[in-house]
């Protein structure tokens, strides 16, 4: 399968920039997800990869191939870029079965492909069938009724099934009915002589594909019959829908109907698979049963899955990469619990995680030991301890240093020919600091940041209520689910939020003390939203 590499990507509609300047690369076999809210660009850069929506400015690559170039003037067509697409609605047609559903696009498919002999192909397959004529009878007895007679249609499906061949194949195997104990060396031989003679008479290789000079011979065609089912009885097998063939969607439940449409996707075997938010329509519980399907999916058919999703939990369960987007721009692109315990920014460490990350204001400076010791939740003084060692000062300089190029590149960028200043403008990520009584920060003016204000990001796995705590609190709300409790503990005016393991019971208005957890606290800078390191917090 293809590597996908998307460079300097650019969408936008007047003023409004869907997606900024957006570089990326989809490694070979990867399940990445393109996180992010609504509106943020994830579904639009889906359909520019796919060729459903063409990019303002950029370059786009699927494997060795360019299929869209902004300065060379290419834009390959959808249809010939070997993708395969799955929508949020299933977009079955209904008059049409499950198999000519599935089947409709393989029809309609014309290129140039491998002449080849099938009568002497499903022969040979035949002859090798028949060399265990027991498993044959076998599965045709297992479709008898109630009254002993054999249901064709069934034993057809299974002999597809177990044998891995087309209905035609499997209706000529039980057209001979070796359960009634015919002469099976008899038929074998009259097949393998058939085999021999379209050997003699064609130049054939051992795939049954006609050669010349040692190559195999091709043409423009269409797919034969015998193709198309064996591709539509390969992908029902997968997706597990072998025995609703001809049954119609309508006659279908949710979960069926996505199963189906996941298979017609793959029926073509596309090099990428891209998915927009294709389990939306779904319960709660067949969510849950199909992100395992998907997963399954994503292994046996070897492919590049990209999908869009706004759901976090959903994308942390299914990708081996996470592309997380906001107002049109890359936050984050890495494996999901790096994007879960490093994230980049302020953004990227709520948006990931439930329940939410705890945000906590604090002040302070770095001492002489390299530690930075904080006063925050009203009257506390904390003391943030890096994992590895972390020069402040330096820090701060080359944030400085970075935002000043970031400028300048702008400006240099504005000064170019056809450059549309962006409308939406990019700000540094509001987060919410939970309080007892809720305010009303847009009446506020923006407070005068400096170098000594920070925000502390504790998940609430962190959040430790034990005897042994400094900080002293009283459980303000609990939501117990059997084996966890998240619970809301009030410290002065704020609410911490904490995940408890266990059927502990958690009364209201009971004294608990607080301390934090592990080394996994993240230091933000409060003036650009960068985190600055990974640590320890402890009480004094």
């Amino acid at each position: 399968m293809p590597q996908i590499k998307l460079e300097h990507i650019n969408k936008r509609w007047g003023k409004f920039y869907a997606v900024d300047d957006l570089n990326l690369t989809i490694d070979n076999n990867a399940f990445v997800t393109l996180l992010g809210p609504s509106g943020c660009g994830k579904t639009t850069t889906l359909r520019m990869i796919a060729g459903l929506e063409t990019p303002t400015t950029g370059k786009i690559t699927i494997g060795d191939r360019v299929v869209f170039d902004s300065s060379n003037g290419i834009n390959v067509p959808a249809n010939k870029r070997k993708v395969g697409f799955l929508f949020q609605n299933y977009a079955l047609w209904p008059n049409m079965t499950v198999y000519q559903n599935i089947s409709f696009g393989l029809s309609n498919i014309k290129e140039e492909l491998p002449k080849i002999d099938f009568e002497a192909k499903n022969n040979a397959r035949l002859v090798a069938i028949l060399k265990r004529p027991s498993d044959v009878v076998k599965v045709v007895e297992e479709c008898k009724d109630k009254t002993g007679k054999i249901d064709e249609n069934r034993a057809v499906l299974k002999l597809i099934d177990f044998f891995t061949i087309s209905q035609y194949t499997a209706k000529k195997l039980f057209a001979m009915h070796l359960e009634n104990k015919p002469d099976v060396k008899a038929i074998s031989e009259d097949l393998n002589a058939k085999v021999e003679q379209a050997l003699k008479a064609n130049s054939l290789n051992d795939k049954f594909e006609f050669t010349e000079n040692g190559k195999v011979v091709k043409a423009v065609r269409k797919l034969t019959k015998e193709e198309i089912d064996l591709s539509v009885r390969r992908v029902s097998r997968i997706v597990k829908i072998g025995m609703f063939m001809d049954r119609y969607p309508a006659e279908l439940s949710g979960g069926q109907q996505q199963r189906v449409a996941i298979a017609r996707t793959l029926a073509p075997e596309p090099s990428v698979l891209f998915m927009d938010e294709p389990l939306s329509n779904l319960d709660a519980k067949l969510r849950l049963e199909m992100r395992y399907e998907l997963q399954r999916l994503h292994v046996e058919t070897g492919s590049t899955f990209v999908y869009v999703t706004h759901d976090q939990m959903e994308a942390m369960t299914l990708a081996t990469q996470i592309c997380l987007i906001n107002n049109g721009v890359l936050q984050q692109y890495d494996a999901p619990l790096k994007v879960y315990n490093e994230p980049n920014n302020l953004f990227v460490a709520d948006f990931v995680g439930n329940p939410s990350i705890n945000f906590i204001d604090a002040k302070g400076k770095q001492n002489e030991k390299g530690e930075i010791v904080l006063s925050a939740l009203g009257n506390y003084n904390l003391t943030f301890k890096a994992n590895s060692k972390l020069d402040l000062d330096a820090w701060f300089k080359e944030r400085d240093s970075e935002a000043k190029k970031e400028a300048e590149a702008l400006k240099k960028k504005a000064s170019e020919k056809g450059y549309v200043e962006k409308g939406n403008k990019d700000e540094t990520f509001k987060y919410h600091i939970a309080k007892v009584e809720e305010e009303d920060d847009s009446l506020k003016d923006d407070p005068v940041l400096t170098n000594e204000d920070f925000v502390l990001g504790i998940r609430p796995e962190f959040v430790n209520a034990s005897d042994k705590g400094k900080i002293e609190g009283e459980i303000y709300g609990a939501m117990p689910t059997g084996m966890e409790s998240t619970i809301k503990i009030r410290v002065n005016e704020f609410l911490l939020t904490g995940v408890v393991f266990g059927s502990t019971v958690f009364k209201l208005g009971t004294k608990v003390n607080v301390d934090f957890a592990g080394k996994n606290a993240m230091l933000f800078d409060r003036k650009s939203g960068r985190c600055i390191a990974l640590g320890s917090i402890s009480v004094k």
